[in-house]
């Protein structure tokens, strides 16, 4: 079947192609029918496009949206309350303190009479705790204030505080290293200076030793010893040392000076 899309050329083109072939066969067809094919997806798809593009109008259109009514206005009640200024508030009075009741005897001197009678005797333990007056009323115990007992202040000695304890033992690890004044060149410069080589004139080879000393804080050494295979090079190599003119900086731990000790090998060769 031919359509619009299709050329008469084409038409003859697949004609000649298929000629004496069987046109039932699919390719004949979908030659023929590309046109109409083309036209087909189209379709479809111009479809397709215009449904997702008014998807959200109609989504929007068939949801209900709630009407959101605008709140009451707030009315105030302006109307002035009337002052009433006929009854005065009650005022509330403090009761009167109440004296209280103490112990009294009659010191009136009694009138003879016909018929008088005798009056009981207030005794003097009773008087020491009334008062004169007109009448004998004992039956009230006397009040009593406790005397105020001032406490004194108890203040704790003053414990002087003990100095602490410093702590002065040489230590192998430092953060700041000791180091002689003028460089560590200018120290062992010093050494081979003073060192006394005469005696080893008949020694032949290399002899070696370790010193190993104390840096204390002031900048001085001590302890000197040298550890070593020759007995004697370690006793000149000890002179040696002690022999040098010039302090030390201090090894510092934990931003404090402190006492180090400190290692310099010495090497000689004889020959």
């Amino acid at each position: 079947m031919k359509n619009f899309l299709t050329s008469d050329r084409e038409s003859r083109f697949n004609e000649i192609l298929f000629e004496n072939r069987n046109k039932s066969y699919g390719a004949y067809v979908l030659r023929n029918e590309e046109g109409l094919i083309m036209k087909k997806s189209l379709f479809i798809g111009v479809a397709f496009f215009a449904a997702i593009a008014l998807t959200p109008l109609l989504i929007n259109a068939l949801v209900v949206k709630e009407t959101v009514l605008p709140a009451p206005p707030v009315i105030h009640d302006l109307t002035p309350i009337p002052i009433i200024r006929d009854k005065e508030p009650d005022v509330i009075k403090p009761a009167p303190p109440v004296a209280p009741k103490i112990n009294t005897y009659d010191s009136r001197v009694a009138t003879p009479t016909k018929n008088a009678r005798e009056a009981k005797p207030v005794t003097p333990d009773q008087k020491q705790n009334a008062i004169p007056g007109t009448e004998t009323s004992l039956d009230n115990p006397p009040v009593l204030t406790p005397p105020v007992v001032e406490t004194p202040q108890i203040t704790a000695p003053i414990v002087p505080e003990l100095p602490k304890k410093v702590d002065n033992t040489p230590v192998d690890r430092v953060d700041v290293e000791a180091g002689f004044n003028g460089g560590i060149n200018s120290f062992r410069a010093q050494v081979v200076q003073n060192f006394n080589s005469e005696d080893f004139d008949d020694s032949f080879g290399l002899m070696k030793t370790t010193v190993t000393f104390i840096v204390e804080k002031d900048g001085t050494i001590s302890n000197i010893k040298a550890n070593g295979s020759n007995k004697a090079f370690n006793a000149e190599a000890e002179k040696s040392i002690k022999k040098i003119k010039g302090k030390w900086t201090p090894a510092k731990l934990n931003g404090a000076y402190v006492r180090s000790y400190f290692k310099f090998p010495i090497s000689m060769q004889f020959e």
